[in-house]
């Protein structure tokens, strides 16, 4: 009779792995096929038009450009110099010192020539105390303002921007981020290129600018990581970007924008309360609101995404700062889903509820549990004596190779769309860790998942961290 019941739990859980494979694999396949789609319809949709016309238009909306600083003394003066270097005619860059313990504003102040500037500020506008706002003397940097603030945390500091500043558009950003000079214009276009649905936030793509050649704030040279946890990161973030949210976006559902590169129509970034200050997963979590926002007022809008690579940034070497990063990307994650819970299979919010919600309920939150569970559910049924080697074999082998050709699929299409890496032996390496990255990298990033969530769930005290830069490579 007991071994009855244990066969039929043992075919219950290989049941459940099997289901829950087969449906990862269908949407995996539906989404290369939607970011294929959606893809080939942003190239022949932006093959035409000239940019530059809205460069040049004083009737151009303002933005401005919210990068919050922490530390950053070792990479401020040259990513500020690529901020206003950007091609367009109503910006501004403000940089938020949120209380840097290093020489972060002294740097900015000697080399951009600030002095401190008297301006009222709302006593009840919920930020940390701000000591001091900084302009330049010299004319040829009239674009940059500087705050300098108590430190509240990056939310706290985007907040303060938001509420400083007056254009139409504010974008949110990295400071340690590269972007191309024309990067404002495709943001502008993105914004203004519907005419039925209000465009209330653009993202866009993140590459890894680790070993690139930079010279005076600007990308002159790309290359491959030289780091091997760089170099897969950069595999992931193609797999991501490239395919994983330009699906997404094809079907209006995108519920995160990358706090590295995004950009808002600060009346609804206004309207929501900003970023909330009480996560760690920001930049996903008032996507969500602004979504509710604009569902309750039942209007028609949507959020754009461009596939172009406008953005660069610095990833973790360090494992040890790898880790923490995605401990809290998976904290956030998780405090995001708990928050918007009753989304959850909720026809109110459409395809976000029915579609959206669950897959980041399931696979962003759900399969790494699974994964690590299931791998000492393994474990466990070869010491019993009762693991089913055949269905064992066959599931893994095919999984492994399905992510394998996903990887690969990511790594050809960024080939034909964009050739960043023009190398033969670049695209061969990134097929190399295609290979080995579910034995190699995979289980970090789980690891530190279940570490993230495990934290979350206990109530382990746990901060923002903090990466520690290298600083970009001088271009030769």
């Amino acid at each position: 009779m007991s071994g009855g019941i244990f066969d039929i739990i043992i075919e219950y859980i290989n049941t459940v792995f099997l289901v829950f494979s087969v449906i990862l694999f269908a949407m995996f396949t539906i989404m290369g096929y939607l970011s294929t789609r959606n893809a080939i319809h942003y190239r022949n949709k932006n093959s035409i038009g000239d940019l530059s016309k809205v460069m040049a238009s004083p009737l151009a909306p303002t933005i401005t450009i919210i990068a919050p600083a922490y530390n950053e003394g070792l990479t401020i003066v040259e990513n500020i110099r690529s901020l206003l270097s950007l091609k367009y005619v109503n910006y501004e860059v403000m940089v938020v010192n949120d209380g840097s313990k290093d020489d972060t504003l002294e740097k900015m102040i000697n080399a951009y020539h600030l002095e401190k500037i008297d301006r009222l500020i709302d006593p009840n506008w919920r930020s940390k105390p701000i000591r001091g706002i900084y302009k330049s003397k010299q004319p040829s940097f009239s674009k940059l303002t500087v705050v300098d603030k108590e430190n509240g945390g990056k939310s706290d500091a985007i907040n303060t921007g938001i509420y400083l500043s007056e254009s139409k558009y504010v974008g949110c950003i990295d400071v340690d981020c590269l972007l191309r000079p024309d990067a404002l214009l495709h943001v502008v276009k993105s914004f203004y290129q519907r005419s039925k649905k209000r465009v209330i936030a653009v993202g866009g793509v993140i590459r890894v600018a680790n070993s690139c050649g930079i010279s005076g704030g600007t990308l002159e040279e790309i290359r491959l990581p030289e780091n091997w946890l760089a170099k897969f990161q950069l595999l992931e973030y193609t797999r991501s970007f490239l395919l994983g949210r330009m699906a997404w976006g094809r079907i209006d559902s995108l519920l995160i924008i990358s706090g590295a590169f995004g950009f808002f129509d600060r009346e609804i970034a206004l309207a929501v309360g900003g970023y909330d200050t009480n996560t760690v997963g920001e930049d996903m979590e008032i996507i969500f609101r602004m979504r509710r926002y604009m569902h309750e007022l039942k209007e028609s809008y949507t959020i754009e995404y461009i596939p172009d690579p406008l953005c660069w940034t610095e990833v973790p070497e360090d494992l040890k700062i790898f880790v923490n990063q995605r401990d809290r990307w998976a904290r956030g994650n998780l405090e995001t889903l708990f928050k918007h819970k009753d989304m959850f299979f909720n026809s109110r919010f459409g395809r976000l509820g029915l579609v959206s919600y669950p897959y980041w309920f399931f696979y962003e939150w759900l399969a790494p549990l699974m994964e690590f569970f299931g791998f000492f559910t393994i474990i466990l049924f070869w010491y019993l004596g009762i693991l089913n080697w055949e269905f064992f074999v066959a599931i893994t082998a095919t999984i492994y190779m399905f992510s394998v050709m996903f990887s690969f699929y990511a790594i050809l299409w960024d080939v034909y769309t964009y050739n960043e890496y023009k190398r033969t032996k670049d695209i061969l390496t990134l097929m190399l860790c295609a290979l080995i990255e579910p034995f190699v990298f995979h289980p970090i990033v789980v690891w530190s998942a279940v570490r993230g969530n495990y934290k979350k769930l206990f109530r382990v005290k746990s901060g923002w961290g903090s990466q520690v830069r290298k600083g970009f490579v001088k271009a030769t």
